[in-house]
C-alpha cells in the first residue's frame, strides 16, 4: 500500500495512538413495527416513545410504524452498541403485543394504503416533514419508504485532522477546505468500492410477495411453489437496486463528488428546477399539499445515494446550507442492510469491518470521477445487488474485468493493514479478527447473510415473511428479558416526556404561515445557487 496517507496513518498509530482510537461513530438504525402475525402496524407511534419530532434518540423515519433509534456519536464501539440495546429494551417492553421487524425488507403490507405516513404534529416544521413523506409517497409510491436500513456515521476526531494537514504539506490551505477534501476522497473511493460491503454484508435477498402486489413487471423469480416469497438465487442486498431507494427521474441526476462546490451547485439545480413528472402532484388533496415542491428533489434529503456528506444543521437550516457554511464533518452510510440474524441488525464484527473500509477509503488515493467510470460504478453495484453470489463474477476495474473473489481478496488486504493500525491504538487485536472472518465469505458466497436467509428458507420451508417474524419474535423476547436497570428505564421515560412539551413548545411558537415559513426555507437555496 503506497498511499502518502496511509504512511502518514502507519506513524500516528505509532506516535500518536489517540488519534485512531478516537475514531467516531454513530448508528441510526430503523425497525417496522408489526403485530404478532407480521403486519405492519396501523397505530400512531406510541405516546409512551415521546414525540417523534423532538425525540433525541427515538423517531419515524417515513411512517409511523417505521421507526428510528439513534445513538449519540461516541469512540467506543461497546458503547454504541449498549447504547442501542437499552433503546431496544425499552421500546421492545413499551410494544405490548406490537414487535419491531428484524429485517430491512418489509413485513405482509396491504398495500400503498396499509402504510400510514408518519405525523409530526401542528407546527410548521413538523407539517413540512409529513407533507415531505406525502410527496415521496405519490412520486414513488410509499412500499418503497417502508424499507429499512442501518445508517452509519463515521468521522475522524477532530485533532487528528490539523496534524494530517501538516503531514501532508497542505498547510497552504484553509484547515476545513482540508478536511472537506479528504473526506469527498474518502466518498469517491467508497464509490469505487460499496459493492464489498453489499457483498460481505447484504442479507436482503428475497422479500415478500405483498412487496411486489401492483408494482407492474419486475425481474425477481417466486421461491415457493406459492409464490408467497420472491427473490433472485445471487442476490446480496435487492433494498439497494431498483426495488428500494431509487428513482428512475434521479438516474439523469450527475452527482460529482471532485469538489463540494459541484456538489452544492448539483443538488440545489434540482431542488430549484421544476421537474414535469411532478406537476400533477401540485396543490392539495384533501386539504393536504401533495409535495413540498415539483421538483426533481422537494430536499437534499430525496436523492437516493450509499453515502452522504454531511453537517450538522441548525434548526430550520437546509443540510446543504450546513455543508455550504462549515463544510463537511463526517460522513453517512447508507448501504448496510438490517441483519435479521443480529438482535440489533448490526453486530461488533461488522463495525469493526466498516471502520477498516472507510479508514482505508479515506487513506487511499482518490482519482477525480467522471461520467464513464460513474457508470462502471452503478454497473459494478448493480452487479453485486442482484448477482453477487454468481459462481466467477466480473465487475469492471477501470477498463479491465475482473472477478469479484479477486478483486475482494486484494480490497481487503489494504482494509486488513488499516486494521492493523486501529489495533495498534487501541492495544487490541479484535479488527484483525473481524477482517480475517471475512476471507471465508470470498471463497465460499454461502457464508454471507444473504445466502443463509435463502438457506434458511428453504431448509425450514418458511415464505421470506415468516422466517423475518420467527427472527423479529426471538429477539423481542431477548430484549424483553434483558435487563434494563430502573436507571435508564426512567431516563428514557424522561426524554419521551420531555420530548412531548418541547413539541408543544415548537408548536406554540409558531408565528408565520406555513407557506411563508417553506417560503424561507427554500430561499436558502436560492442563496447556495448564486454563491453568496
Amino acid at each position: 500500500m503506497s498511499s502518502q496517507w496511509f504512511t502518514q496513518l502507519s506513524g500516528f498509530a505509532e506516535t500518536r495512538p489517540d488519534l485512531l482510537a478516537g475514531v467516531q461513530r454513530g448508528i441510526e438504525k430503523e425497525s417496522l413495527r408489526v403485530d404478532e402475525n407480521g403486519m405492519l402496524s396501523q397505530t400512531p407511534h406510541p405516546e409512551s416513545l415521546g414525540a417523534a419530532l423532538t425525540h433525541s434518540q427515538i423517531t419515524t423515519d417515513y411512517s409511523e410504524a417505521l421507526l428510528e433509534f439513534i445513538t449519540s456519536v461516541s469512540t467506543s464501539i461497546e458503547g454504541t452498541l449498549e447504547t442501542m440495546e437499552n433503546i431496544h429494551s425499552f421500546v421492545s417492553r413499551e410494544l405490548g403485543d406490537e414487535l419491531l421487524w428484524g429485517a430491512s425488507m418489509p413485513c405482509i403490507v396491504a398495500g400503498d394504503a396499509g402504510i400510514p405516513i408518519a405525523r409530526y404534529g401542528s407546527s410548521n416544521v413538523g407539517r413540512m416533514k409529513s407533507v415531505y413523506r406525502l410527496g415521496l409517497g405519490n412520486r414513488y409510491g410509499r412500499m418503497m419508504q417502508a424499507i429499512a436500513g442501518v445508517h452509519y456515521n463515521f468521522s475522524m476526531p477532530k485533532d487528528y485532522w490539523p496534524l494530517a494537514q501538516e503531514a501532508d504539506g497542505a498547510t497552504d490551505i484553509p484547515l476545513q477546505d482540508y478536511i472537506t477534501g479528504r473526506y469527498l476522497g474518502l466518498i469517491r473511493n467508497f464509490h469505487r468500492w460499496s459493492w464489498l460491503l453489499i457483498y460481505l454484508f447484504g442479507a436482503s435477498p428475497a422479500v415478500c410477495a405483498s412487496f411486489m402486489r401492483g408494482r407492474g413487471e419486475h425481474h425477481l423469480e417466486p421461491f415457493d411453489e406459492g409464490s408467497n416469497s420472491l427473490h433472485l438465487p445471487y442476490a446480496t442486498s435487492l433494498r439497494m437496486g431498483d426495488l428500494g431507494y431509487n428513482s428512475s427521474a434521479q438516474k439523469s441526476l450527475r452527482v460529482c463528488y471532485n469538489s463540494l462546490d459541484n456538489y452544492l451547485a448539483t443538488l440545489t439545480s434540482a431542488i430549484l428546477t421544476p421537474h414535469e413528472d411532478y406537476a400533477k402532484f401540485q396543490g392539495k388533496d384533501d386539504g393536504e399539499y401533495m409535495q413540498l415542491n415539483d421538483s426533481l428533489l422537494q430536499i437534499e434529503n430525496e436523492f437516493y445515494s450509499t453515502i452522504r456528506p454531511k453537517h450538522p444543521a441548525q434548526s430550520g437550516e437546509t443540510a446543504l446550507t450546513a455543508l455550504n457554511m462549515r463544510g463537511i464533518e463526517y460522513v453517512e452510510v447508507r448501504c448496510v442492510d438490517v441483519n435479521p440474524f443480529e438482535p440489533l441488525g448490526i453486530s461488533e464484527e461488522q463495525i469493526r469491518v466498516i471502520d477498516s473500509f472507510l479508514l482505508y477509503c479515506l487513506t487511499q488515493d482518490s482519482p477525480a470521477c467522471d461520467e464513464p467510470l460513474q457508470l462502471r460504478q452503478a454497473r459494478n453495484l448493480s452487479a453485486v445487488v442482484n448477482r453477487g453470489r454468481e459462481p466467477g463474477l466480473m465487475l469492471e476495474d477501470d477498463e479491465e474485468s475482473r472477478s469479484l473473489e479477486s478483486w475482494a481478496n486484494e480490497l481487503l488486504d489494504g482494509i486488513a493493514e488499516c486494521a492493523v493500525a486501529l489495533d495498534a491504538a487501541n492495544s487490541a487485536d479484535s479488527y484483525t479478527a473481524a477482517i480475517a472472518a471475512q476471507r471465508p465469505k470470498l471463497n465460499d458466497p454461502e457464508q454471507t447473510p444473504s445466502a443463509r436467509v435463502l438457506r434458511e428458507m428453504r431448509e425450514k420451508s418458511l415464505p421470506f415473511s415468516a422466517l423475518a417474524l420467527s427472527y423479529s419474535k426471538q429477539w423481542a423476547r431477548h430484549f424483553r428479558e434483558r435487563p434494563l436497570s430502573e436507571e435508564k428505564i426512567a431516563e428514557l421515560r424522561e426524554e419521551s416526556t420531555t420530548s412531548l412539551a418541547r413539541q408543544s413548545e415548537i408548536e406554540s411558537a409558531d408565528a408565520i404561515s406555513f407557506e411563508d415559513y417553506l417560503a424561507a426555507y427554500y430561499e436558502q437555496y436560492k442563496v447556495i445557487g448564486t454563491g453568496d
